[in-house]
């Protein structure tokens, strides 16, 4: 799949809180830092993310985009 944005960061999903409509999914990136992405449970189960998966997170404007594989 291809996508606009162009600011990638390799990180680690360190935590996920599903709702019915909405996850928190937190990411441990390579700088001492944390980022968090707010995306549809639909979303987080179609990436079947856990706790401990590296993912590539897009940053595009406010938006903070898993994508795995």
């Amino acid at each position: 799949m291809k996508y606009g944005a162009r600011n990638k960061i390799q990180g680690k999903v360190t935590s996920i809180q599903k709702g019915d409509i909405m996850s928190l999914v937190k990411f441990e990136v390579s700088n001492p830092a944390q980022m968090a992405s707010v995306l549809t449970t639909e979303s987080a189960t179609d990436l079947d993310l856990k706790v401990g998966d590296e993912v590539q997170l897009v940053v595009k404007a406010i938006h903070v985009l898993p994508v795995k594989g």
